[in-house]
């Protein structure tokens, strides 16, 4: 898994989060989990209920869904990214403590929490696992996390520590390295960056002077850093957009930089899916790497009453109807 996570802010306020999903073959489809669902961890069996309603990406388990990318219905999104060998996972959990195997948080934060903020005062009684002594051995997966909402502060979570360490990202960008702060600072041969980015509240449109002179263009390399390079500098030079619907077109076309094309002979992963998430609308959009044609499914209202979980069957074939 590589992946970029991409956050735009259009004119009018509206926020939409894209990624791309990078593995070496589809294992996950659109989902739908509703409110109050009730599920079992594999690290020791504990018994969770959400509280909120999620539309996203992912598979069905025995006892959980794994969501690689989702939304909730208060507008709080997530996704995880591979993080380059840089997870330390625990072997004790500590008194009181929420414990979770890696690829179970996504579900855990979109179950629970409707904000960043929430997340922000509540992270140190979160600890990610390891597998080799849970109720359901699983694998321990180098993974850390994207997360967004309405306010457009975007947060990383890398769990390299406990608490895990928590990152305020202004540069509306994620890869997978696991140095996200060495690797913020090449954006310095690109871009003139902002003297006051750092103190903004949430992504702002422009992250540099918009003076390009004397900088670099970005390489087509497809490593973390590379990806994360281009993805910045083509957020940047595009047209802030009007609206939602703006939005999502612009934020496809940048991910149009970073989708990894099928290459076996190369390299083992290629762009599976790519997804975005408009977070105003809770409208969400997914593209199998075959099909050429994003469909469109909105956590509405309505679909908040259901009360049965819903896996979405992908048909992974060219369609240009």
């Amino acid at each position: 898994m590589m992946c970029t996570s991409v956050l735009q802010i259009a004119k009018d306020g509206t926020h939409v989060f894209s990624r791309t999903m990078d593995w070496n073959s589809l294992q996950a489809s659109p989902i739908f989990v509703p409110r109050e669902y009730r599920w079992q961890t594999d690290y020791d069996g504990h018994s969770f209920q959400n509280k909120y309603g999620i539309l996203g990406t992912g598979r069905k388990k025995q006892f959980e869904f794994d969501i690689s990318d989702g939304i909730n219905e208060c507008g709080l999104s997530v996704q995880k990214l591979t993080f380059s060998h840089g997870a330390k996972l625990n072997q004790k959990l500590d008194d009181g403590n929420v414990g979770l195997a890696p690829f179970e948080l996504p579900f855990y934060l979109l179950g629970k929490y409707k904000s960043v903020e929430e997340i922000i005062s509540d992270i140190e009684h979160i600890q990610l696992m390891s597998g080799e002594y849970a109720v359901r051995p699983y694998d321990n997966p180098h993974l850390h996390y994207a997360i967004t909402d309405r306010s457009g502060r975007l947060l990383i979570l890398e769990p390299d520590q406990n608490p895990m360490k928590m990152i305020i990202n202004n540069y509306g960008v994620v890869t997978n390295a696991s140095n996200f702060e060495k690797q913020a600072a090449k954006l310095a041969d690109y871009l003139n960056i902002r003297s006051d980015l750092a103190a903004q509240y949430q992504v702002p449109q422009r992250i540099s002077t918009e003076s390009f002179a004397g900088k670099k263009v970005p390489t087509s390399s497809y490593t973390p850093t590379g990806r994360f390079l281009r993805a910045v500098y083509y957020r940047e030079r595009t047209d802030i957009p009007k609206d939602e619907e703006e939005n999502f077109v612009s934020s496809w076309h940048i991910l149009n930089s970073v989708v990894v094309p099928k290459s076996k002979k190369y390299q083992a992963n290629y762009t599976v899916y790519r997804t975005a998430f408009c977070l105003e609308t809770r409208r969400y959009f997914f593209e199998s790497y075959n099909k050429l044609s994003p469909i469109e499914i909105i956590l509405s209202d309505e679909m908040l009453l259901t009360k049965e979980a819903r896996v979405y069957k992908v048909d992974d074939r060219l369609d240009l109807a």
